[in-house]
């Protein structure tokens, strides 16, 4: 008989921490969705002998499990593949006025959201006809006819003061086409998609009273526009960067946008601030 032993709201196991050490992941402020995915990373980077790197803080450097060394980082080994390797060095060496890429970060770090991101959307971008057939599986409702193109770290306008005048991004656009219906000609769509890995909730930037309050009144999306737990942590990110894709559809930079979430499924946080988020907003009508 299989007996079931995991709590519903338990996906993932407490890792002892001889475990931890032992693979140089022991970090004590970790979450328990943050220490399994440390000690994955870990694995994945000890079965393909990539050598790891080290953590520098007031206290010195150590060695940390889920750093990659300075060659092997500069080597791509932090992607799956040596051409997400270079799409990821395309990326930052082109990427617009005002993004905030940390090189370090992206190319060293296995816990990184932009190299998650890479990683997954990498390939759909090096692919448009597997992007166009991965999305239409993904989003089987919204009618993808193909793939067009698919940014970085991409915003319509950072600081403009006609958008959200601050330096929010998307850390991916698909630029879509959707076929046509009888009655719902064809037109132009944009996948604005924000990425979590192991990343909390609580983002620093804060919504300063102002702009932030002009758009979400103007743009209809709220039931209650002025709420202040949309303006706090843990739904501050998601509430600045939905309304710059809806000051794009309203400007016309974008026909149409989609506003994606993406997260693992055991990363209940996530899934939860996006279940509270949605607590907040009417049912979409045209034009949002």
């Amino acid at each position: 008989m299989k007996v079931e032993l995991r709590a519903p709201d338990a996906p993932l196991p407490i890792v002892p921490a001889e475990v931890l050490k032992r693979f140089h992941v022991h970090e004590r402020h970790d979450s328990r969705l943050r220490a399994c995915a440390r000690l994955l990373q870990a694995l994945w980077l000890s079965d393909r002998c990539i050598p790891i790197g080290f953590h520098r803080s007031r206290r010195g450097r150590r060695r940390l499990g889920s750093r990659l060394s300075v060659a092997a980082a500069v080597a791509g080994r932090n992607f799956l593949s040596p051409e997400i390797a270079n799409l990821a060095h395309q990326v930052m060496a082109y990427r617009e006025h005002g993004a905030l890429l940390d090189a370090e970060r992206v190319l060293g770090n296995a816990l990184g959201s932009t190299a998650t991101c890479l990683n997954f959307m990498g390939p759909l971008a090096l692919d448009l006809n597997l992007a166009t057939r991965v999305l239409r599986r993904l989003l089987p409702d919204l009618g993808i006819d193909r793939v067009d193109s698919i940014r970085f770290e991409h915003s319509p306008g950072r600081l403009d003061p006609t958008l959200t005048a601050d330096r929010s991004a998307f850390d991916a656009c698909a630029f879509v086409k959707l076929g046509g219906r009888p009655g719902r000609p064809a037109r132009s769509c944009v996948l604005a998609l924000e990425f979590k890995y192991t990343e909390s909730l609580h983002d620093s930037a804060p919504c300063p009273p102002g702009r932030y309050d002009d758009l979400a009144e103007a743009s209809g999306l709220f039931q209650e526009s002025s709420h202040q737990s949309l303006r706090m942590n843990p739904l501050q990110q998601l509430f600045r960067e939905h309304l710059l894709a809806q000051a794009a559809v309203m400007r016309g930079d974008w026909p149409d946008a989609l506003f994606i979430s993406v997260a693992p499924a055991v990363h209940l946080q996530a899934g939860r601030q996006a279940e509270h988020y949605g607590s907040f907003l009417k049912p979409a009508v045209k034009g949002q």
